[in-house]
C-alpha cells in the first residue's frame, strides 16, 4: 500500500515540474515563412499584409478554398500551406491574361503542392468541381466591371458564387477604394470600386457582410490615380470585406 502511494506521489510530483507542452505554431506564420516561397513573394510582403489578410478571411486546415485570379501565386502558396494535405486550392484562372495561367500551372507543379488545381477558363467564367468553404478574390473583384476584359454579368457571377459555397461559406474580396459616385468607365481607367459599391452588389446575391477590415487602409491615398501610378502603386488604400452564405 506504501508503494503505491509512494509512486503515485512521485508521478504527480513529475507531472508538476514536466516542462511545459510546446505549442503549437501558428500556421499562418508558418506559412509566411516557408523557405520555399520565392523571394518576389516575400519581397512584397511588406505592402499586402498577409497575416492580417489570411487571417481576417479566417483560412483554417482542411478548408475547401476557390481562388480567382492567382496569377502567379502569391497567396496561392500561402493558402496550399495552411490547409494542409487534406484541404484544396481550386486555382480559377482567365485565359485572357496571357501570362497568368502558365504561371499558375508551373507554381501548382512545385514539390509539396499537390493541394492545387488550376483551371483556365474564358474571363469572368469559373467552374469548382465541389463546394467550397471559402470563395477569395485579393485585388481582382474590379477588373469584373472592365469590358475590355469581357462582359461580366454581375449580378450572375455573385449567384454563381453563392451557389458555389457550403452553406456558412465566406466569400473574401479585397480591393482597392474608390471614391463615391465612380463609374465604370473610371474604374477601368483606375482600376478601382468602391467599398459601398461591391457591398451592394454582393449582397444582392443573398450573401450577408459579417466584418470589413481597415488593415491595409492608406490615408495618404486620395483615389485619384490608377494603382498603377509610381506615385501609389504597392501602396493604395484598401479594404476587405468578409460576407457569409446563411
Amino acid at each position: 500500500m506504501k508503494t503505491t502511494t509512494f509512486a503515485a506521489a512521485a508521478a504527480l510530483l513529475a507531472l508538476t515540474f514536466a516542462s511545459p507542452v510546446t505549442a503549437k505554431p501558428d500556421p499562418i506564420a508558418a506559412a509566411i515563412a516557408d523557405s520555399s516561397r520565392p523571394q518576389s513573394d516575400r519581397d512584397t510582403d511588406a505592402l499586402r499584409a498577409p497575416a492580417a489578410t489570411l487571417a481576417f478571411a479566417g483560412v483554417k486546415r482542411g478548408m475547401i478554398v476557390g481562388e480567382l485570379y492567382p496569377c502567379g501565386g502569391y497567396f496561392s502558396r500561402l493558402l496550399s500551406d495552411i490547409v494542409g494535405p487534406n484541404g484544396k486550392i481550386y486555382g480559377m484562372e482567365t485565359t485572357r491574361w496571357k501570362g497568368c495561367l502558365p504561371s499558375d500551372l508551373k507554381m501548382a507543379a512545385e514539390p509539396g503542392r499537390n493541394n492545387i488545381a488550376i483551371d483556365g477558363r474564358a474571363f469572368g467564367e469559373f467552374h469548382l468541381p465541389q463546394p467550397v468553404d471559402l470563395f477569395w478574390i485579393t485585388q481582382n473583384y474590379h477588373d469584373l466591371h472592365i469590358k475590355e476584359y469581357g462582359a461580366v454579368d454581375m449580378a450572375a457571377f455573385n449567384r454563381h458564387v453563392f451557389a458555389s459555397l457550403k452553406r456558412g461559406g465566406v466569400y473574401f474580396i479585397l480591393d482597392h477604394q474608390a471614391n463615391p459616385g465612380t463609374r465604370e468607365t473610371q474604374i477601368a481607367a483606375l482600376h478601382r470600386i468602391e467599398k459601398a459599391q461591391v457591398i451592394r452588389e454582393v449582397t444582392a446575391a443573398g450573401f450577408k457582410l459579417v466584418a470589413e477590415g481597415a488593415f491595409l487602409h492608406r490615408a495618404g491615398d486620395d483615389h485619384t490615380k490608377s494603382i498603377f501610378d509610381p506615385a501609389i502603386r504597392g501602396k493604395t488604400d484598401q479594404y476587405a470585406l468578409k460576407f457569409v452564405k446563411p
